[in-house]
């Protein structure tokens, strides 16, 4: 027998939630391949970043500092009075943070001085990328399973970045302190009230710890359909692309590495075309192309070309490099 979701007994306990899978790091090929969220052990437990992190803040970051080639690195911050909350400002225009470039040194120090400091700011490094800022990091710290892809760095404070989703495939591999990600999947994205698409990252309104029901009451959705990893140093986190996640920084310093691979800007560009195209239409015209769509794209209505032959299929066959050239430079055309 099924078992029923089990909701939080309140609003913010997120910690109830249904736990994400735990798998092996031998098993990495076919967690990706399953496409589903996966906590993975002991894929990069020789890390002496990993080490570093298990120490203290001042050895982590005293271990970047010699690895430092005088790049400015990504920094965000959000004054005290927002605890945290990397999220929308009032307008939906602004966000709750700023951001700018710094020396890495500085921003290490400034981060690590802020520990404890109730009534301080919340200062992050986000999005660094180590193999332009630090190429020995990569050396010192490979992956083997990830051997191409650049790794980036995140570190600050307890930083709670409210739910958003990647165009690509993520692991992110926490070196110190421990984080929570809320995830959500792709098909929640109308229950999650998502801001505006065209400032970007665009990031849901509801704050997973005090959700506003009366507000956005089609969120009760989304939280049933949750799921919660929590994360000790040497953990990684497998998240396919498109899946939303809310994460929370749980102690005042932490830092994690991450790697993004495998997506493409042509889905996104399909999107925008397809609100071009087809928002504006009347509802039979609409209709008329939802069926095309779900029957030629999706293949929600079986197989629906196996009467034409083969070579008659045209983009409707197997899509091969030179059928996608083909199509990309029939888009290319200027409009009669």
């Amino acid at each position: 027998m099924v078992e029923p979701v089990r909701l939080p007994s309140r609003p913010a306990d997120l910690d109830a939630l249904p736990p994400v899978a735990v798998r092996d790091a031998a098993d990495f090929a076919e967690i990706v391949a399953a496409g589903e969220p996966a906590i993975i052990k002991g894929l990069f437990a020789t890390w002496p970043a990993l080490a570093a992190g298990m120490q203290a803040p001042a050895t982590l970051n005293a271990y970047f500092k010699r690895l430092d080639r005088g790049a400015p690195v990504p920094v965000m911050e959000a004054p005290a009075r927002h605890r945290g909350q990397f999220a929308y400002g009032p307008d939906l225009r602004e966000f709750t943070f700023t951001k700018r470039t710094a020396p890495l040194g500085p921003t290490l120090d400034r981060i690590e001085s802020l520990i404890g400091q109730d009534d301080g700011p919340t200062v992050a490094i986000q999005m660094l990328r180590l193999d332009q800022a630090m190429p020995d990091f990569v050396a010192q710290n490979p992956l083997p399973v990830l051997a191409d892809v650049p790794p980036r760095l995140w570190l600050g404070g307890a930083v709670h970045t409210r739910t958003h989703n990647d165009r690509d495939d993520n692991l992110a591999c926490v070196i110190a302190g421990r984080r929570r990600f809320v995830l959500f999947p792709p098909e929640q994205v109308s229950n999650l009230y998502v801001g505006p698409p065209d400032n970007p990252p665009p990031l849901s309104l509801v704050d997973p710890e005090a959700p506003d029901f009366a507000r956005f009451p089609r969120y009760r959705d989304a939280i049933a359909a949750a799921r919660v990893a929590f994360l000790e140093p040497g953990d990684a986190l497998f998240m396919p692309r498109y899946w939303w996640h809310h994460v929370t920084s749980l102690d005042p310093h932490n830092a994690m590495v991450n790697y993004w691979w495998g997506g493409s800007d042509e889905p996104n560009d399909a999107f925008l075309t397809a609100i071009l195209a087809f928002r504006d239409l009347p509802p039979h015209q609409r209709d008329y192309w939802r069926e095309m769509i779900a029957a030629y794209v999706f293949d929600e209505r079986g197989d629906v070309v196996s009467h034409l032959p083969y070579a008659l299929r045209g983009a409707l066959g197997a899509m091969t490099p030179a059928r996608r050239a083909a199509l990309r430079q029939q888009l290319a055309k200027p409009p009669q």
